[in-house]
């Protein structure tokens, strides 16, 4: 018996370590991370609370069949999370907010008055809007460093730990393992049987024409476009296959198949019609008038004319029609009647 309760033990004692390392690993590819600067270094760090949160979702959360669950409450978590940073998984640090340089007192009015300036500006550009729509405010990141924390202790909340456990992933370790096979593959390709050689051999030639197809037809694109735009006086921009070269991957370089674009001048045929519109309508308004005037309805000739150099003045207008004349000028033109001694007029003259 005695015997028996030593060999749970040592088993117990070599599972934990593992299953601590598992927890670990775990907790290090699934939890979000960030990365920023500490003492000079790269780091990754992560929150507290996001860290129990992703331990409450994993498989050591849910309960086996005779056996209890790792992980049943937060504080469960905690104390997990407690016994991994005694053992230096990860460690406890502190935000410690960037301030900004003080400045003198005349750049601090300086940069008062051109903020002042900024805003008086911004009020006049958005004069326009709706007053019912809300402005988004932009969110300001504030900066900040991370220190090693006096207190090493695992609290749930907004509290910051930095990694130091960083075990190699399974597809970086795929990825290394298959460049070493290559590599080695490669090193030995004079042992090769002759079928697999000129199989390489025609793959690599293929491999290379199509490259120099790529090449050549990237050449072939731009003398096209500047032929067009040549014999075209620079109206017409004709692209073929215009994403060839950009920044996208290979099935989208190939579409669309081509584009065009016509920049030459197309608001003088509606000008012309615009105003032939704008000639006819004040034709057929004369004419009205002119018929109106002929059976004897509406105002006198004198007041009608009157209103049509009114209206034609405010249509020529656009709010900024102002003459700068000096005073010589301004003593020199005479004076107009007023309204009501024309009116006067008008009504002795019909009198």
């Amino acid at each position: 018996m005695a015997e028996r309760k030593r060999n749970k033990k040592r088993i117990q004692e070599v599972s934990e370590p593992t299953k601590e390392k598992a927890v670990a690993k775990y907790l290090r590819f699934n939890c979000p991370t960030k990365s920023t600067n500490m003492l000079g270094h790269r780091v990754d760090y992560f929150i507290a609370s996001k860290a129990v949160e992703c331990l409450l979702d994993s498989k050591w959360a849910k309960a086996k069949k005779g056996e209890e669950a790792l992980f049943s409450t937060r504080e469960s978590v905690v104390d997990y999370c407690n016994r991994l940073l005694k053992k230096q998984f990860f460690h406890r640090a502190l935000k410690v907010m960037k301030k900004k340089p003080e400045k003198d007192a005349s750049e601090a009015a300086e940069a008062k008055k051109e903020k002042s300036v900024r805003a008086r500006f911004l009020e006049l550009s958005f004069q326009d809007e709706s007053p019912g729509t809300p402005k988004k405010k932009k969110e300001v990141k504030k900066k900040f460093k991370l220190e090693p924390h006096e207190d090493q202790l695992f609290v749930d909340g907004n509290e910051v730990y930095v990694w130091i456990y960083d075990p190699v992933h399974l597809k970086t370790f795929a990825m290394g393992l298959i460049l070493v096979i290559a590599v080695i593959a490669a090193t030995l390709f004079p042992l090769w049987p002759a079928e697999m050689r000129v199989g390489v051999y025609y793959l690599s030639v293929a491999a290379g024409c199509f490259v120099a197809g790529i090449l050549l037809l990237a050449v072939a694109r731009c003398i096209l476009f500047l032929i067009i735009w040549l014999v075209t006086g620079g109206r017409h921009h004709f692209w073929l296959l215009p994403n060839l070269t950009a920044d996208v991957g290979f099935i989208d370089s190939f579409r669309p198949l081509y584009t065009h674009d016509y920049k030459g001048p197309r608001a003088s045929g509606r000008k012309g019609s615009d105003k032939d519109g704008g000639g006819a309508s004040a034709k057929a308004q004369r004419s009205d008038s002119d018929k109106s005037d002929r059976r004897g309805n509406g105002p006198p000739l004198g007041q009608r004319q009157r209103g049509r150099r009114e209206d034609e003045a405010s249509q020529h207008s656009n709010g900024n029609d102002f003459e700068m004349i000096t005073r010589e000028e301004l003593e020199q033109h005479p004076k107009q009647p007023r309204r009501s001694e024309t009116r006067q007029n008008n009504l002795t003259c019909e009198a």
